[in-house]
C-alpha cells in the first residue's frame, strides 16, 4: 500500500457510521452514506484513491490495511452514541463516568479529563498547555471523538493572513463583480455544539487574537466581518466550544507572548509531564511487539533529560519529548537499533557547540550508558 494513502474505519456511533483514521481524525463528511453503511457491514475499512481525472473516491479494503496503519491512537470503540445531558444532575453524573470516554493511548489523570469534559459540556473556551509533543493536540481530538460533536480544525501557527482565514476574503468575477466569501471559521462558529480546535495559538499572528476577542468573550460570542460601523456580525451558536493549544515559555523560538486578556477568556489545562514509568506503559501499549526492555530504556532516556532540564543549573534546556519518544519506539519497531534512533532523533534537537561541554554530547552520555548495558546507574 502506498503510505501516503488515508485509510479509514467506519465506527458505528448510535444511528451514525463515522469514519476514523488511525490519528483520530474523522472523514465522516468526506465519504457518502452508502459507502460507510457497506464497508461497516461488510467489515472492510476505506482506503481514499485518486481515479484517471484526479477525482478522490474511497475504495473497500480489507481491515489489516486499517491496522496497518495504527500508531498513536485508537478510533472510538463505543456502539452506543454519546448524549451529553442537560440536567445538572445528570451532568454531574455524566462527568463523573467520563473517564472511560478517554483513549488508552491518551496519558492523562482522571481529574484533568474530567475538567476536560466538564469545561467542554459547559461550553467554556479551553486552552491545553505543556511542553512540545506532550499530547496536548491529542487531547483536544480526544475530546472531540469522545463527545462525538460536529468539528473543526485551525492551525493558527501556520497562517500567514489571520483576516482571511478567520473572516473571509474579497475576490472578483467577471460575471459576479467583487463580492465577499465567507471563511470556513465563520461556517464553523455557526455550527451548534461544535468543538472548533485553534492549534498553535501562541504561534498566532497578533491580529489573529484580535478578531478573536469578541468571539471568545462569553458577554459577547460575535464575529464582525468588518470592522467598519454598521457591518454584518455573526453569533457564535449554542453550545460551540473553543480548544487552544499553546507552547508557553522561553524554549520556544516564534511564540508569542499571549495578551493577558485573551488569556483570561480561556480556563487553562496543563498536560503533565509523564513519569518514566507511565511512558513505558504508554509506548508498550502502542508498540506491543517490541522488546520491552528496550522500550523501557527509551522511557528512561526521556525521563533522565527531562529532570535534568528541570534542575536548578541544567546541562540542556529541554527534555526528550513523548512525541520524540513514540518516533523511537516507532523506529525500533521498524528494526532500527535504539543508537541509530537516538543517532536521527535526539541528538539533532541539542546544540553541538561547545565540543565535550556541549547539550549533546551530555546526552549522548545518557544515552550510550543504556546501549553499553542497559542502565544509566552510574551515568551522574
Amino acid at each position: 500500500m502506498n503510505s501516503s494513502k488515508r485509510v479509514v474505519k467506519v465506527v458505528k456511533s448510535g444511528v451514525r457510521f463515522n469514519a476514523w483514521d488511525a490519528n483520530g481524525n474523522k472523514f465522516t463528511g468526506q465519504i457518502t452514506t452508502g459507502a460507510r453503511k457497506k464497508a461497516y457491514a461488510n467489515g472492510n475499512a476505506l482506503e481514499e484513491r485518486v481515479n484517471k481525472s484526479g477525482k478522490t473516491y474511497w475504495w473497500p479494503v480489507p481491515m489489516s490495511v486499517y491496522e496497518a496503519t495504527e500508531n498513536s491512537f485508537n478510533a472510538p470503540q463505543s456502539t452506543v452514541e454519546v448524549e451529553v445531558p442537560e440536567g445538572h444532575e445528570e451532568v454531574v453524573n455524566f462527568i463523573s463516568d467520563s473517564y472511560k470516554l478517554k483513549p488508552k493511548g491518551l496519558v492523562m489523570n482522571s481529574l484533568k479529563w474530567k475538567y476536560l469534559i466538564r469545561s467542554a459540556v459547559r461550553g467554556k473556551n479551553i486552552m491545553m498547555t505543556g511542553p512540545a509533543g506532550c499530547g496536548k493536540t491529542l487531547a483536544a481530538k480526544s475530546l472531540i471523538n469522545g463527545l462525538d460533536r460536529p468539528n473543526f480544525y485551525f492551525n493558527l501557527g501556520a497562517t500567514q493572513d489571520p483576516r482571511a482565514t478567520l473572516i473571509g476574503n474579497v475576490h472578483f468575477d467577471k460575471s459576479k463583480g467583487t463580492y465577499f466569501s465567507e471563511s470556513l471559521f465563520v461556517k464553523a462558529i455557526q455550527t451548534p455544539n461544535a468543538v472548533i480546535l485553534m492549534d498553535e495559538l501562541t504561534r498566532a499572528h497578533p491580529d489573529a487574537w484580535n478578531i478573536l476577542m469578541t468571539v471568545l468573550d462569553q458577554g459577547q460570542r460575535y464575529l464582525r466581518l468588518d470592522e467598519a460601523d454598521g457591518q454584518a456580525t455573526i453569533k457564535v451558536a449554542e453550545g460551540v466550544c473553543f480548544v487552544a493549544t499553546a507552547n508557553i515559555g522561553n524554549e520556544y523560538t516564534a511564540t508569542r507572548q499571549l495578551d493577558k486578556a485573551l488569556m483570561d477568556r480561556f480556563v487553562i489545562i496543563e498536560m503533565d509531564t509523564l513519569t518514566d514509568e507511565e511512558e513505558h506503559n504508554l509506548l508498550t501499549y502502542l508498540y506491543p511487539t517490541v522488546d520491552t526492555d528496550m522500550l523501557n530504556n527509551v522511557a528512561k532516556i526521556a525521563f533522565m533529560t527531562r529532570t535534568e532540564s528541570m534542575t536548578e543549573n541544567p546541562r540542556i534546556g529541554s527534555g526528550v519529548s513523548t512525541r520524540t519518544s513514540v518516533e523511537i519506539a516507532g523506529l525500533l519497531f521498524d528494526g532500527f537499533s535504539l543508537e541509530e534512533s537516538a543517532d536521527i532523533t535526539i541528538y539533532p534537537q541539542y546544540d553541538a557547540d561547545g565540543g565535550v561541554d556541549s547539550e549533546r554530547t551530555f546526552v549522548k552520555q545518557i544515552v550510550q550508558k543504556f546501549i553499553d548495558d542497559g542502565s544509566a546507574d552510574d551515568l551522574v
